[in-house]
């Protein structure tokens, strides 16, 4: 597949108040079309992964996807962990920021950014 290939499967999916932050965080750093939202994983935190979560321009190994008008970067590699994932954003007393909820992890750590599979 070209790296250059919208995919039409939506791996995961941006609740409502994810995608109203993404729009403000994107607009405020005044990103230009070319970077498009980046969901991956990396090896780390309290339970081995940890989800990574920003703007980015496209890479060499990625596949595009746009989810609710975002253009998404996302490894193909990556898609085996976070296929299935909601990502939320919760602007509580206790707890302000993006939510990971993933049907795919094993367990996850108290912080919620962090997960095995």
């Amino acid at each position: 597949m070209s790296t250059d290939t919208l995919t039409k499967i939506q791996p995961i999916t941006l609740t409502e108040g994810a995608l109203t932050q993404l729009k403000r965080i994107h607009d405020e750093q005044k990103l230009t079309s070319d970077h498009g939202l980046r969901i991956g994983v990396k090896g780390g935190g309290c339970s081995g992964f940890s989800y990574v979560l920003g703007f980015d321009v496209q890479k060499e190994k990625d596949e595009i996807h746009e989810i609710d008008g975002f253009k998404v970067f996302m490894e193909k590699s990556h898609a085996i962990y976070l296929l299935g994932m909601e990502i939320d954003w919760v602007d509580g007393l206790n707890n302000r920021g993006f939510t990971f909820s993933n049907p795919n992890a094993k367990e996850t750590c108290g912080c919620g950014t962090s997960f095995s599979a």
